[in-house]
C-alpha cells in the first residue's frame, strides 16, 4: 500500500476564517496531477459544496491517520502560483490585515483553457539577447546618475528623480527612456526586470522606449487592457524560467517574473498606483514587501518625491541618487500686475509668453477642472448654488444651459437660492471648454484643442495649436511645449486634503516636465514654500519638510493609520481587544469611534488607528483577529437564533487620502 499525500491547498474565498491553509488527501488516480501551484477543486467540509483552490505544497501524511476530505478534480495541470508569489501574497496580506486570496486575484489572471492549451503546444521561449548597440546605448542613459547601474546590481533600493524634459524629438517623456535602460542593463546579467506604472499612456511611453532597445519577445505586458486570453498568455510566459522585462499597471508588481533583479516604480505618488479592493495594498508597498523577499534592487523614480519615499530615504532605508548635472524646466511665478484687473486668470507676463511661443510651436495650458462651468453661485448673495434635490452643487455645460447636479444628474429648471431667494445664477469658475473659448477669443486663428476625461487627447503634432488639459490629462508634444502656463492653481491648493500641497507639487511638475527645454512654464498666482519648491525644483526637500511637519501631528507617512469600520459593537469590542493585545500603543493612538448610522436601526461606527511603523506587524495581527472573531460570531449567531445581521466589520490599514 502506496503512501499516502496531502495537499496543503489556499482556498479562493475572502472569508475571513478560511484565510488559511487546508490539508486534502490526493487520491490515487490525482497524484501525478496534484502538484504546487495548479488549480483544483476541493470540498468545503462545512457546507457540503465545491470550491476553486490553489495547492501550495504537497507531503506525505503524517502517519496520524486522521480524516481527510479528499480533491475532487484538477482543474489545470499548469502550475500557476509559484512558492515565491505565495510567499509575497502572504506576507503582504499579514502587513494589511488581509486574505491572501484577496491579493491572488489581483496576482493570477483567470484561467483562458484555449490560451493555457496554445501555450502548451509551443515551443519553450528562448532566452532573449541584448545587443551591443543596446547595451550601450542603456549606459548612456543611466550615465548621468552616478553609481546607479551599480547599486541595481547591487540589490539596493534607489530613488532618484527623473530628467524633466521629452525624450529628443520623441512624444514622450525621458523619463522612459531611463526606467527602459534600467531594465535592460538588467535584462543583459540575465535577471527580469518588472517596471510599474500608473496608467495606459505611461505603459505606451515606456513600450515605446523597450521597443528601441530588446525584442518583443522580451517584453511582458500586465494590464487589463488585454484581452483574457492574451493577459493569461502574457502571464504564462512570466512564469516561464527565461528572464523578461514585465511592464504592468497597479497589480502587475505582483507578477512573478523569472530571477527578478529589478522592481521599478514610477511616479509612487499618483493615486491609481492605490489598490482599492481588499486589502488595499499600494503597488509602492507591495514593491518593499517583494525587495525584502526577493533582495531585488528597487527603484523609485518620479518628477517629485511624495513624502512616504522620502520618509524611507531620511531612515537610511532608500539610498538617494542624484545626476551630475541636475537640469530643471524654467519656471516663471507669474501674478497679476498692477494696473491689471484682481480677478485676470492670465497675467499678462503668461500672455505674452504664450503669444511668442505659439510662433513655434504648441502651448501647454492647464487647468483644475473640466467642463464648461463646474461650479455656480446665486449671482446675488454669491452662496454656491445646490441642488434642491440632493444638495449637491450645480454646474453649466454651456452659456444659457439649464443647471445640471453634479451629484445626482437632476436638471435644475426653476431654481431658486435657499439664502436670499434669487432665480440668478453666475459661473463661479472656468472649466476646461469654458478656458479654450476665452482663449480662443483671445488668439484668434489659433488652433485651439481640449484634453479631458471626456475629449482624450494621447499626443498633438508640433504645430501651433493652444492645448488646454485638465492636470494628468496633458497630450504628449514632439519635441516638447514650446511655453506651459499652469492656471488655477490656487483653486487646486483650497481642496480639503491631507496631501493637497504635495499633489499640486505633482501635477505642476508632470506639466512641466512636457516642456521643451529652455521653454518658459509660468505658475500662476501662487505663492509660499510649494511654489517655491517647483521654481527652484526642489522637490525632495519640499517633501522633507511636509515630514518634519507632519511628525510632531502623528500624521501620515510619519506613522501607519488603520480604519476600522462596522457595527458599533463590533468596533467597540475590536478596539477594546486591541488596547489589551498591543498595549504600548500610545494613549492618543485610536481616534473616535465616531457615528455613522445612516439609518436608525442600524448603528454603525468608526475608528482610526495610528501607529508607528515598528508596532505594524502587532497592529495587524490584533486587527486580522478581531475580524475573524466577529465573522465567527456573527456565524454562531445566525445559527443559533435565526436571521442576523452579517459581520460588516472591515479593517484597513494605510488607508487612502480621502478617507483619511
Amino acid at each position: 500500500m502506496s503512501e499516502r499525500r496531502v495537499a496543503r491547498v489556499q482556498l479562493e474565498s475572502p472569508v475571513p476564517q478560511l484565510d488559511r491553509l487546508f490539508d486534502y488527501a490526493v487520491p490515487h488516480p490525482l497524484v501525478g496531477d496534484v502538484a504546487p501551484g495548479v488549480r483544483v477543486k476541493v470540498p468545503l467540509r462545512s457546507a457540503g459544496r465545491m470550491m476553486d483552490a490553489f495547492v501550495v505544497e504537497v507531503v506525505a501524511d503524517d502517519g496520524s491517520e486522521r480524516p481527510l476530505s479528499s480533491i475532487e478534480t484538477v482543474v489545470s495541470p499548469m502550475p500557476v502560483l509559484p512558492e515565491r508569489l505565495y510567499t509575497l501574497a502572504r506576507r503582504v496580506a499579514d502587513r494589511a490585515a488581509g486574505s491572501v486570496s484577496d491579493v491572488l486575484r489581483l496576482a493570477v489572471p483567470k484561467r483562458m483553457v484555449r490560451a493555457e492549451k496554445a501555450w502548451a503546444a509551443a515551443p519553450a521561449p528562448e532566452p532573449p539577447e541584448v545587443v551591443p548597440a543596446a547595451l550601450e546605448r542603456a549606459h548612456q542613459l543611466l550615465a548621468p546618475y552616478a553609481d546607479l547601474a551599480a547599486a541595481i546590481d547591487g540589490g539596493e533600493r534607489i530613488a532618484v528623480d527623473a530628467p524633466p524634459h521629452p525624450s529628443a524629438d520623441l512624444p514622450r517623456g525621458a523619463w522612459a527612456d531611463l526606467l527602459a535602460a534600467a531594465a535592460v542593463h538588467t535584462l543583459a546579467r540575465g535577471r527580469s526586470a518588472v517596471l510599474v506604472v500608473p496608467d495606459y499612456r505611461d505603459q505606451a511611453q515606456l513600450l515605446a522606449a523597450l521597443a528601441e532597445l530588446v525584442t518583443p519577445d522580451a517584453i511582458v505586458r500586465d494590464d487589463s487592457d488585454q484581452s483574457g486570453p492574451a493577459r493569461y498568455a502574457q502571464y504564462l510566459r512570466a512564469l516561464a524560467p527565461v528572464p523578461c522585462i514585465v511592464v504592468g499597471r497597479r497589480s502587475g508588481v505582483y507578477t512573478p517574473a523569472h530571477d527578478t533583479g529589478l522592481v521599478a516604480i514610477w511616479d509612487d505618488g499618483d493615486s491609481l498606483l492605490a489598490e482599492p479592493l481588499a486589502p488595499g495594498v499600494h503597488a509602492r508597498d507591495a514593491a518593499l514587501v517583494r525587495q525584502e523577499l526577493e533582495g531585488s534592487a528597487l527603484l523609485f523614480a518620479g518628477h517629485t518625491r511624495t513624502t512616504d519615499v522620502q520618509r524611507l530615504v531620511e531612515v537610511g532605508y532608500v539610498r538617494e541618487i542624484v545626476q551630475t548635472r541636475r537640469p530643471s524646466p524654467r519656471i516663471v511665478l507669474s501674478a497679476t500686475r498692477e494696473g491689471e484687473q484682481r480677478m485676470s486668470r492670465v497675467p499678462s507676463s503668461a500672455f505674452a509668453a504664450a503669444r511668442e511661443a505659439l510662433k513655434s510651436g504648441p502651448v501647454l495650458v492647464q487647468v483644475a477642472r473640466p467642463g464648461y462651468a463646474p461650479s455656480l453661485v446665486c449671482a446675488d448673495c454669491r452662496r454656491p448654488a445646490r441642488c434642491a434635490h440632493c444638495a449637491g452643487p450645480l454646474r453649466a455645460a454651456r452659456p444659457g444651459a439649464t443647471p445640471v447636479c453634479s451629484w445626482c444628474g437632476r436638471s435644475a429648471h426653476a431654481w431658486t437660492c435657499g439664502h436670499c431667494g434669487s432665480a440668478k445664477l453666475r459661473m463661479a469658475s472656468s472649466g476646461s471648454e469654458r478656458t479654450a473659448d476665452e482663449l480662443g477669443r483671445a488668439f484668434p486663428n489659433t488652433r485651439v484643442i481640449v484634453a479631458d476625461g471626456a475629449h482624450p487627447v494621447a499626443e498633438v503634432d508640433d504645430q501651433p495649436a493652444l492645448i488646454i488639459a485638465t492636470r494628468g490629462a496633458e497630450p504628449l508634444a514632439r519635441k516638447g511645449y514650446r511655453a506651459v502656463i499652469l492656471l488655477d492653481g490656487d483653486r487646486m491648493l483650497q481642496s480639503e486634503a491631507l496631501r493637497i500641497a504635495e499633489s499640486c507639487l505633482r501635477w505642476w511638475s508632470n506639466a512641466a516636465a512636457l516642456a521643451a527645454p529652455g521653454a518658459p512654464v509660468h505658475l500662476v498666482g501662487v505663492a509660499g514654500p510649494v511654489a517655491r519648491a517647483l521654481a527652484t525644483w526642489t522637490q525632495p526637500a519640499y517633501a522633507r519638510g511636509e515630514l518634519i511637519d507632519r511628525a510632531p501631528l502623528r500624521m501620515p507617512p510619519a506613522v501607519r493609520v488603520a480604519s476600522v469600520d462596522g457595527h458599533t459593537r463590533s468596533v467597540d469590542a475590536l478596539l477594546a481587544s486591541l488596547r489589551e493585545t498591543v498595549p504600548e500603543l500610545d494613549p492618543l493612538a485610536i481616534l473616535g469611534p465616531v457615528d455613522t448610522s445612516e439609518t436608525p436601526d442600524l448603528a454603525t461606527s468608526r475608528a482610526l488607528v495610528r501607529f508607528d511603523y515598528a508596532q505594524g506587524r502587532a497592529v495587524a495581527e490584533a486587527l486580522r483577529a478581531g475580524v475573524i472573531a466577529d465573522a465567527l460570531r456573527a456565524r454562531k449567531s445566525r445559527k443559533n437564533r435565526g436571521p442576523q445581521p452579517r459581520s460588516t466589520l472591515r479593517v484597513r490599514l494605510d488607508i487612502p487620502e480621502p478617507d483619511l
